[in-house]
């Protein structure tokens, strides 16, 4: 196992890169340095990270996994297990330094500030860098030229939508040549704009688009009724022929279900075979809540893609954080209550209304109709993972420390959860 202490000095936040088809096609790791100067050993953190994004093994793999959002016409897509890349934003010239100088590990995007790849002194480290075959971003619009030598070390520009606006004011700054990740979106239409003029992909989580109203509200899906059936049917453990003759109206969903109950992150020593097998096996507690992860990940629509990518990472995050308890129930609780949390953006329903059809715990219920962002029993919890996905360290260290927790504990549950979700992705 490798040396996980170098979690405890810095401060992790994440966000997904989303291409055209609203597939996320990587992960944008930011990491803070606990303090400013500080400049943690590149090495452990290197290995920490592989725990979560392997090197790919064949020449082939890696080829997809670098470059993602250029992928050739007609292409196939890249084969089931291979991981998506990530994305190294490091918000701290030291460590920044420090990751430049060191060995690369490929299939680790490297985004780098556009003032340093202006500066001559920094010229030769990236020109070894995408020698070594470390991928490189340059990360906004630079102020002055760049070398031609140097602009060829990029494959991509992260680029927030002000500089974007501004861009045409830069002649001869020469990004034009890269193609463009726009960063910032929050909405639907934002992403829908940046490609319209011309991004390959976007980066940050769509979740500020509003409810539709009540006349606007499109009937619940059937496979998504199926879904809800279910759960009530294990919530108050109907017979297992009853429940399978409800998953036999889609034989789609009963795949999807064993799919995750199979996953590597599940970690069963039986293949489980039947919906009445993996009643058996586990329960109707600890079945309901992958019943959350099957209707969370249900929707139709292009644009909620990214949002069932969050809410699988939210639920198992929401999970890990609980794992100091011994309570196993709390834990599901806080499962369910992070998948759920983005149910009403899924389903375009408000939680008052949905929560009439799908069986909550009674903490999951207060918490989701709580007026306040961290109000409810979970609420706190929810908080510091929404902090997590803003990339905010003041708002990260503020919820650590209402949590009392320390920023070692979270790093390692949110690498735990990331680490998961790739398994259930796969």
């Amino acid at each position: 196992m490798p040396d996980l202490s170098v979690l405890d000095h810095v401060v992790l936040g994440y966000s997904p890169i989303i291409d055209r088809q609203r597939a996320v096609v990587a992960t944008r790791l930011t990491l803070f340095p606990a303090r400013p100067d500080a400049a943690p050993d590149v090495a452990a953190l290197q290995q920490a990270l592989l725990q979560v994004w392997p090197a790919p093994e064949g020449a082939g793999e890696l080829q997809l996994t670098l470059r993602p959002l250029q992928p050739k016409p007609g292409a196939a897509p890249a084969p089931a297990g291979v991981t998506t890349p990530v994305s190294l934003n490091i918000a701290g010239e030291a460590l920044l330094g420090a990751v430049m100088h060191a060995p690369p590990l490929p299939h680790l995007m490297i985004e780098v500030p556009a003032f340093m790849a202006t500066e001559p002194a920094q010229a030769q480290a990236l020109q070894a860098l995408h020698a070594a075959g470390a991928v490189l971003l340059i990360k906004g619009r630079p102020l002055a030229p760049v070398a031609p030598e140097v602009l060829a070390c990029f494959s991509h520009a992260v680029v927030e939508a002000t500089e974007e606006r501004r861009s045409t004011a830069l002649p001869g700054a020469g990004v034009r040549q890269v193609s463009t990740v726009q960063a910032g979106v929050r909405t639907a239409a934002e992403a829908e704009a940046a490609f319209q003029r011309g991004a390959v992909a976007v980066l940050g989580w769509p979740f500020d688009d509003p409810l539709p109203a009540a006349a606007a509200r499109s009937k619940v899906a059937t496979d998504i009724q199926v879904v809800m059936e279910l759960i009530q049917g294990v919530d108050r453990e109907a017979p297992v022929s009853q429940l399978e003759g409800v998953l036999k109206r889609d034989p789609t969903l009963a795949f999807r279900l064993l799919r995750y109950l199979n996953s590597p992150a599940f970690g069963l020593s039986a293949e489980v075979t039947s919906f009445g097998h993996a009643i058996m096996m586990l329960g109707y507690g600890r079945l309901k809540r992958w019943l959350a992860l099957l209707l969370a990940s249900s929707s139709k629509g292009v644009n909620a893609r990214p949002l069932m990518f969050a809410a699988v990472r939210r639920g198992l995050l929401m999970e890990e954080l609980g794992r100091a308890q011994s309570d196993a129930e709390l834990r599901g609780e806080m499962f369910i209550c992070g998948v759920f949390s983005l149910l009403d953006k899924l389903l375009q329903q408000p939680f008052a209304d949905l929560l009439k059809s799908v069986p909550v715990p009674e903490r999951v219920r207060q918490t989701l109709l709580a007026d306040e962002p961290a109000g409810g029993p979970f609420g706190p919890y929810l908080e510091l993972v929404r902090a997590i996905e803003r990339e905010s360290l003041f708002d990260i260290r503020e919820s650590t420390e209402r949590l009392l927790l320390s920023p070692g504990e979270i790093n390692r549950a949110l690498l735990a959860a990331l680490r998961q979700a790739q398994q259930l992705d796969g």
